[in-house]
């Protein structure tokens, strides 16, 4: 497990602490989800984009669905 440092403005830092307690979780393990979540929808663009370059609109169009479905 890696350590990370970052630098935020107080404001939101305060806005991430008062989210992470109102899902009764640490601002570390809400970072962990919400990066989680960025990872999944990178790989599912990037998926994407390599179904696009081989021209099969309809797998490409599964794999929007799938993502819409995450976001909701």
């Amino acid at each position: 497990m890696v350590t990370l440092t970052i630098c935020l403005p107080d404001e939101k830092y305060d806005r991430l602490k008062e989210l992470a307690q109102g899902k009764s979780i640490s601002v570390n393990k809400l970072i962990e989800e919400l990066s989680t979540i960025a990872l999944a929808e990178f790989d599912a663009s990037n998926r994407f984009k390599g179904i696009a370059a081989t021209g099969n609109s309809e797998e490409g169009l599964r794999i929007l669905a799938k993502l819409d479905a995450l976001t909701e």
